[in-house]
């Protein structure tokens, strides 16, 4: 039997407790993305970013159950998209039009609503920039059901700092509870339906629902008697000074990301929104640190931020960046006009800033499943 072939250095490993990418990673590719997503109406450019990060979905998820939350955000997408639509031929459209597609029969109504109106003419105008407005709303729900997708939920809180730590427990606790009462109402239908007891109607949800209930509550005083024994809630004595210190960075620097995040997000704030949202989450993530002073913990095989997840985060930061150079370099590739009406066309470079995002389907590890499946043979 012929020796084993050697992997290739350059191919990415497979993914193991070691080498697993951070959760933090996945967000901030996708959040990149989402930002980008959030500087164009084009909707070639609105496609090639779902394509990205469906591809890198595709390549990179696990079977666990988190992992198909994507279909769902997709589906969610073409909603919102067509639920757009549907208001703009409903209720009209401040874009003027020349282009008539048809009419719908309009209902009166008074004075006092003048610029308002329901039903009436509709123009293809109307309806494409209704169509691209939805486009990106639905672009930036799925960069989001991208990031459920990868992200390992429980690893992220994990994450969290210490000043956050009662809100992740609490977190977690939800999640671990809303599954187990789910499990409970299907038992209880189950063995309604074995003894010939209907499950339907108001009576059969209140005998369903106190069982239930009473579970939830049993549970609760275990978990609350487990979390006192092992010291939950018990903080350390920080003086005045760092707890005020404490406010006032965290407090401020949410204010500058808020602040940073509507600059981005708005066409004339490119300038700076990158400055105010970088110094709102340098002072978050100094206010962070000194709370969790406050936290007498350790924390056990913490996930650490290796080189791949630095290569994942900074393409999703590539891609936001570019396309903000972009869209001040450009501004009219990016935002096709409506009137008169034209066909968008792909612009170059914005394109290619958004294929960056492609970087973590080949430096991210490899899944069990994938990396079984690619395996070399002998």
């Amino acid at each position: 039997m012929r020796p084993p072939r050697p992997r290739s250095r350059f191919r990415a490993p497979e993914a193991d407790r070691s080498n697993a990418l951070h959760a933090g990673a996945w967000w901030l590719w996708a959040l990149g993305l989402a930002v980008a997503a959030s500087r164009t109406t084009n909707p070639l450019l609105l496609g090639l970013i779902v394509g990205v990060a469906g591809y890198v979905v595709a390549a990179r998820r696990t079977d666990a159950p988190w992992a198909r939350s994507y279909t769902a955000f997709v589906k969610l997408g073409l909603i919102v998209l067509a639920v757009r639509a549907l208001f703009a031929m409903a209720l009209g459209s401040p874009i003027p039009g020349t282009h008539l597609l048809f009419a719908l029969p309009e209902v009166p109504l008074p004075d006092w609503a003048k610029g308002i109106r329901i039903g009436g003419k509709v123009y293809a105008e109307q309806v494409v920039f209704a169509l691209y407005e939805g486009a990106k709303l639905a672009t930036l729900l799925i960069c989001v059901g991208a990031a459920n997708a990868l992200a390992n939920p429980a690893r992220l809180l994990k994450s969290l700092p210490g000043a956050l730590y009662e809100a992740g427990v609490a977190v977690v606790v939800a999640m671990t509870f809303a599954p187990n009462m789910v499990a409970d109402v299907a038992r209880l239908r189950t063995a309604r339906r074995l003894r010939g007891r209907s499950t339907g109607g108001i009576r059969a949800v209140a005998q369903i629902g106190l069982p239930v209930l009473e579970g939830a509550l049993e549970r609760s005083v275990a978990v609350a008697a487990s979390m006192d024994a092992r010291g939950y809630g018990r903080s350390a004595e920080v003086p005045a000074a760092v707890r005020h210190t404490t406010t006032a960075l965290t407090l401020g620097g949410l204010l500058g990301v808020c602040a940073g995040s509507y600059a981005l997000l708005a066409s004339e704030g490119a300038s700076y929104g990158l400055p105010v949202l970088a110094a709102g989450l340098a002072a978050s993530l100094a206010g962070l640190r000194l709370g969790g002073r406050r936290t007498v913990r350790t924390r056990y095989r913490p996930d650490r931020f290796g080189p791949r997840s630095w290569l994942v985060a900074g393409s999703g930061a590539a891609v936001a960046g570019l396309m903000i150079w972009a869209g001040a370099y450009d501004p009219t590739a990016l935002a096709p006009g409506v009137v008169p009406l034209t066909a968008p066309s792909l612009p170059l470079w914005p394109a290619l800033s958004v294929l960056a995002g492609l970087l973590p389907a080949f430096v991210a590890p490899l899944p069990p499943r994938a990396a079984g499946s690619s395996k070399e043979a002998p």
